[in-house]
């Protein structure tokens, strides 16, 4: 006798719904699937680190949250609202045991919102949220800073701080004309090795894999800079093999919070107490210095890296004196009165 086998011809409607993801769960589909896109390290850490400090606020918040489709907008709305008036910086940092100030920068909590809204956005383009809770979140508006320059008093200042007759000194000297001269970011910068110089036709090559944008690109540099270059290469093959360019005086590889410690460092010796001194200011001062020396902005679009000359734009804000003698140089009335 032949026995009949039930086959299975249809899907039940609740295999079809969104998968159910804890919080961990999400976070790792999205880590992986940007990981394979192709996403810097250091932007997967960004991620995952925001990720973090969002999930251990809400195990201390809202402890009924299980999974992602739980989070609804005002989820993270009140962690906005956290981070800009409650959130104490550093809080439970294991060596900075000061009392910092309550509230974070509204650049910090950009960044932050930033972070959680890639996040949940491969995860509904993934198909693994129905509603995206951060779709209509926007970033906090900022005022732009005028201030994000140093003078030339200030760059003299600081370019009188590193001891020259000491290896990390010199070092960092090197590193600052650089910045000073070049605008490469701080990544570009750190990564540089001896093959991506050409000390004849003076152009520093930026290839694809150090670049932001992932664009190779041709960076030229001045006499002066080539030959502090030449110096410091000498230097390095006394006492190590390697031919990448800025190193630690153990002969590793310099990382970014290290280097940045040290230009806080000469600016603290120098006098100069700005919200943030980095290398980005350089970057800042370095694209503003070309603009008044006559550079123009496609030109300085293409040296710099910038896919768009919009963003280009907030690098050369002036300042008032610099629209004062541009407005006089250049005003129509002033050039007719001029020629009558």
């Amino acid at each position: 006798m032949r026995i009949k086998k039930r086959r299975a011809t249809t899907i039940e409607q609740e295999a079809l719904s969104i998968p159910k993801l804890s919080l961990q769960q999400a976070a790792d589909i999205v880590m992986s699937g940007k990981r394979n896109e192709g996403v810097r390290e250091r932007t997967l850490e960004d991620y995952s680190n925001m990720w973090r400090y969002f999930t251990d606020w809400l195990t201390t918040n809202y402890d009924d949250i299980q999974y992602v489709s739980d989070l609804t907008v005002d989820h993270f709305r009140n962690y906005i609202n956290y981070m800009r008036y409650d959130k104490e910086r550093y809080g439970n940092h294991p060596f900075i045991t000061t009392k910092q100030r309550v509230g974070l920068s509204d650049t910090t909590v950009n960044i932050n919102l930033r972070c959680l809204k890639a996040l949940m956005n491969y995860l509904e383009r993934e198909d693994y949220l129905l509603v995206n809770p951060t779709a209509k979140l926007k970033l906090i508006k900022q005022d732009v800073d005028l201030t994000n320059c140093f003078t030339d008093e200030e760059v003299k200042a600081l370019f009188k701080q590193p001891n020259l007759r000491d290896y990390v000194g010199f070092r960092d000297y090197v590193a600052m004309n650089v910045l000073l001269d070049t605008g490469l970011r701080i990544g570009e910068l750190l990564s540089l090795r001896i093959p991506d110089i050409d000390f004849k036709t003076r152009f520093i090559t930026i290839s694809s894999g150090n670049s932001k944008t992932r664009t190779m690109r041709l960076v030229p540099v001045s006499n002066h800079v080539i030959r502090l270059l030449l110096q410091l290469i000498e230097e390095n093959a006394r006492h190590f093999k390697t031919n990448r360019i800025f190193l630690s005086c153990y002969g590793a590889n310099l990382g970014d919070r290290q280097f940045t410690k040290r230009l806080k460092y000469y600016a603290h010796k120098a006098g100069i107490e700005a919200a943030k001194v980095t290398a980005h200011v350089y970057r800042h001062t370095w694209a503003r210095a070309m603009i008044l020396n006559g550079c123009d902005p496609f030109t300085l679009q293409k040296i710099g890296g910038w896919s768009d000359i919009r963003t280009m734009r907030r690098y050369i804000q002036m300042d008032t004196n610099d629209m004062r003698k541009s407005h006089d140089l250049h005003s129509p009335v002033s050039s007719i009165l001029k020629r009558k």
